[in-house]
């Protein structure tokens, strides 16, 4: 479905509304920086994702954690847009969430960051993916 999406549907404001809802579900109680996320998927589901953080900081789990075990959950596809909050203001994706983005993206991908919308391919170019696993069956 991605190759055929007009990209000028894509419904910013009813994710950065979902995305703003699952916020209200992060559990941060060590930071209180509440990060909720959504992504439109191929198949046209909505998906979200909040932070919960744990006193170890490095397992705290990322929104975009979360909201890539619901795509799984939810029988697969690949993302078409993106939208991420924090303090109820739009947000980038840490590096790492690039990658989980990254490899669960349709092709031309979108993102809402603080600048405007941009693709997965301007907010981690170059990046190394299934393709340079000789043995990876994504």
């Amino acid at each position: 479905m991605a190759a055929d999406i007009d990209w000028t549907d894509i419904d910013w404001t009813a994710l950065t509304d979902a995305a703003l809802a699952a916020a209200e579900h992060a559990y941060a109680p060590y930071s209180g920086y509440a990060v909720g996320c959504a992504a439109l998927v191929d198949d046209g589901r909505v998906i979200t994702g909040c932070n919960v953080e744990n006193a170890s900081y490095g397992v705290t789990l990322c929104a975009e954690c979360a909201m890539i075990g619901q795509l799984h959950l939810g029988g697969g596809g690949r993302l078409v847009a993106f939208a991420c909050v924090g303090e109820g203001r739009p947000i980038t994706p840490c590096g790492r969430c690039r990658q989980l983005l990254a490899e669960a993206a349709a092709p031309g991908m979108r993102l809402q960051t603080p600048t405007g919308i941009r693709t997965i391919d301007e907010l981690l170019p170059e990046r190394f993916g299934p393709s340079e696993l000789p043995a990876a069956t994504p």
